[in-house]
């Protein structure tokens, strides 16, 4: 029954009312990124230096042009180019390049960066990830993801960590399943790169995440995880999976 001159209300959606108050957030925004040195027990990353890096980047790059198939540039065809290319790095001002170094042997092996930065919502992307033949598959790269999203969720205090690649690009899906992040879904006619369409795989790692993914890391990087040949006793995702 209505009275007039009043308007009925609808129900009143408690589960709604729920969750936009533990959506709320006491949020301040958090400080960009700067060029700062990450060490572990087996590599280093250190800010790229084109006059330092470009050397032994390129000993380890050159010859497989196939490196550069996902990425935005190269390949590049003299040390000298490539030199000119990741000085453009090294003084980019929306991202910052960290060069990957080895313990082992000291020298760039290969380079990631903190890009598309949003401290104002505590979002950033690791992206721009190239691993020369030598640290592929490795211990030192996987610490070097690691040590990043450690000095981004524990040292900066943001939210949202982010992954994205080209959809066909299996290899760097895998690896960012293997690294603890989840697959969101596909932005199709995302981006053109190299002249070619490309459908953007994404992934992302939240802060409330990061403790589980944190332990798993450190589990999984233990001494005792490896036998005396280096080969791994459980693998990142088997105790990934058992810490939930």
């Amino acid at each position: 029954m209505s009275i007039r001159g009043t308007t009925a209300r609808p129900p009143v959606n408690f589960e709604v009312m729920a969750e936009t108050k533990s959506n709320h957030l006491d949020w301040t925004p958090v400080a960009l990124p700067c060029p700062v040195t990450l060490r572990g027990r087996s590599v280093t990353l250190e800010p790229l230096d084109a006059a330092r890096h470009a050397a032994s980047l390129w000993r380890d790059v050159h010859g497989h042009d196939e490196l550069w198939r996902w990425m935005p540039d190269g390949p590049y065809v003299s040390e000298p180019d490539l030199r000119q290319a990741l000085h453009a790095k090294q003084t980019a001002q929306n991202t910052v390049f960290l060069a990957i170094v080895p313990a082992e042997t000291g020298l760039a092996a290969g380079y990631a960066s903190y890009m598309r930065m949003e401290p104002a919502h505590g979002v950033i992307e690791v992206g721009n990830i190239l691993l020369g033949p030598s640290l592929q598959r490795t211990t030192a790269a996987t610490e070097a993801m690691f040590l990043m999203a450690g000095h981004i969720f524990d040292g900066l205090g943001y939210r949202r960590y982010e992954w994205k690649c080209n959809a066909e690009n299996e290899p760097s899906r895998r690896a960012a399943l293997r690294l603890g992040f989840k697959f969101e879904g596909i932005f199709r006619q995302h981006m053109v790169v190299k002249g070619r369409n490309r459908d953007t795989a994404w992934f992302a790692m939240l802060d409330h995440e990061w403790p589980a993914r944190q332990r798993a890391f450190t589990a999984w990087l233990e001494p005792g995880n490896f036998d005396n040949a280096g080969k791994q006793r459980k693998t990142l995702q088997e105790i990934t999976a058992a810490e939930g």
